[in-house]
């Protein structure tokens, strides 16, 4: 194949390169390299096919999540805003630490190599010209909106990028275009299939996350990782509806909560997304028999990571241990998380949702404004039963193990 590149392009992937190696501690465990299997049997659970869901599978059009993730970064600015900083130090606001905590989170199985072009692209209108806003589109008919935006990037870099290399494309504005993301937060990704814009290399324009301002907090850069996760299949887990309502996951994932201090994913977007292999999923399909699980919690590489409890053939309740790590610092009360996933449910819906062991405390960590506390003490203990009140399924923590383990005893649906 036939590569374009320009010098720009070839000296930011070697600044990149360098970026990560440097910033990449060395491992204090063997983590397997080969990505993970792709979720099958009876608790593998279908659903939404058509877009981000919790559906098991990932239909096509979505980037690969697991091996090596080949991420084009560009960097935007416009007439009223033009950039007061370098591309460089606008791209080290956000690597090699997003390529760590992916590299962490999936124990080794996603390789995410970013490569920039480290110019600034000058958009030929104002910011306000594009009608970007909150929920703005990608209309090919529109003369404004993402589209437009996407079609003046293009027409600048595809001369010079084979869009065929990569399979997620970032656009980074300089962080003084639009609101600060603490009043607004304009960040959104558009993932899946055909978006009506092609490249001249005959591939789409696809799998692209726009990151506007800054976010708050000590991983800010997080962003990055909750936009490029939906060009991986995942959902939003906060309510994009603007209800009045408690958060539904807080501070469990970062596709709700993703300010503020690190969070780790779940044990199901880990399984979806391939990080987890066969062996390390155990399944209590409807109507089985009660048994015994030993759960290794989600930040040690190894181990069983959940149990899935299929309720009907759209939701489950999910089992998995979670103590305070590298990714998990909020983690002030360790114990078996249970949660609900529904793949029948939209994004921004409430797809998935914490079952809170202790609902109605406060919570336990009410350090961080970028936290909701209610549901950081949501763990199970040692001692503890839940029963699922419509499917009769239940799960019971036996013991911590002196090796940092789980027993749980797992009650399959009867409903």
């Amino acid at each position: 194949m036939k590569h374009k590149a320009s010098a720009v392009l070839a000296a930011g992937a070697a600044i990149a390169a360098a970026a990560i190696a440097l910033g990449s501690p060395p491992s204090a465990v063997a983590i397997p390299t080969g990505p993970g299997t792709a979720p099958s049997g009876p608790c593998a659970l279908r659903g939404i096919n058509d877009d981000v869901a919790e559906s098991a599978d990932t239909p096509a059009g979505f980037a690969r999540s697991s091996g090596v993730v080949r991420a084009l970064t560009l960097f935007v600015d416009f007439p009223d805003a033009r950039a007061t900083m370098s591309p460089s130090a606008r791209f080290a606001e956000f690597f090699p630490a997003a390529t760590n905590y992916f590299h962490t989170s999936s124990y080794g199985r996603l390789t995410y190599q970013p490569t920039p072009l480290l110019r600034w692209i000058h958009m030929s209108r104002p910011l306000a010209a594009y009608g970007i806003q909150r929920g703005a589109s990608f209309d090919p008919s529109s003369d404004g909106g993402y589209h437009a935006l996407s079609r003046e990037v293009l027409r600048e870099v595809d001369p010079v990028v084979d869009f065929r290399d990569y399979d997620v494309i970032n656009v980074i504005a300089t962080p003084n275009a639009g609101p600060p993301a603490t009043r607004t937060v304009l960040s959104v990704t558009f993932s899946g299939g055909d978006m009506g814009l092609k490249t001249a290399d005959g591939v789409p324009f696809r799998n692209a996350s726009f990151i506007w301002s800054r976010q708050s907090g000590v991983s800010a850069f997080r962003v990055l990782n909750h936009e490029n996760a939906h060009s991986f299949g995942l959902p939003d887990l906060y309510f994009t509806d603007d209800r009045d309502a408690p958060p539904p996951v807080g501070h469990w994932d970062p596709m709700d909560e993703d300010w503020g201090p690190s969070n780790d994913f779940v044990g199901w977007h880990k399984w979806k997304l391939g990080w987890l292999s066969a062996d390390q999923v155990h399944c209590a399909p409807r109507h089985g028999t009660p048994g015994e699980h030993t759960l290794t919690p989600i930040a040690t590489p190894g181990g069983t990571k959940i149990v899935v409890v299929p309720t009907s053939p759209r939701t489950a309740l999910v089992v998995e241990a979670r103590t305070r790590a590298l990714l998990d610092p909020a983690v002030c009360r360790p114990g078996i998380l249970v949660y609900r996933v529904a793949t029948h449910v939209p994004s921004g819906r409430g797809p998935l949702r914490i079952v809170d062991a202790t609902p109605h405390s406060g919570g336990c960590y009410r350090g961080n404004k970028y936290v909701d506390p209610e549901l950081t003490d949501a763990t199970f203990l040692p001692g503890d039963t839940y029963t699922d009140p419509h499917s009769g399924a239940a799960v019971t923590v036996l013991t911590e193990n002196p090796d940092g383990t789980y027993r749980v005893r797992v009650t399959p649906a009867r409903n």
